[in-house]
């Protein structure tokens, strides 16, 4: 396994398990977020788990264009995250403001990390990944 599809992987693996949480614990989330709507944490869990499969397939087929829509999502979501806690149209409490802020720093680290495996994987095979 290259660091291009280690880096895929642990963006994978962390999604899923993001994505699990969120669905099974998504009432006592609500709870901490300071909302009664849970719906909100099953509806992104259960995208996670379809964004996390829609990398597993990349992790096999490496096609550059794919990467690159992962990545996109990936800043997508921690650019999404910094307009959430600046404007915080929902009135997040604390809690949640402080998970949020966490999981785009990790989504961001993941993000550069695959950034940097595939320009270190495009140069390394010179002909390049489609």
């Amino acid at each position: 396994m290259n660091k291009l599809q280690k880096a895929l992987t642990l963006n994978a693996v962390f999604s899923s398990l993001s994505g699990l949480i969120l669905m099974i614990a998504n009432q006592r989330i609500a709870h901490e977020f300071g909302t009664g709507n849970n719906s909100v944490f099953w509806i992104i869990g259960s995208l996670l788990l379809f964004f996390s499969a829609t990398i597993t397939y990349e992790i096999f087929k490496l096609r550059k264009s794919g990467v690159i829509a992962i990545i996109v999502q990936d800043f997508l979501w921690v650019l999404g995250s910094i307009i959430l806690i600046i404007t915080n149209p929902f009135h997040i409490t604390n809690t949640g403001i402080y998970s949020i802020s966490i999981v785009a720093i990790i989504v961001l680290g993941m993000g550069l990390n695959q950034y940097k495996a595939l320009m270190h994987y495009t140069k390394e095979h010179k002909k390049g990944i489609e």
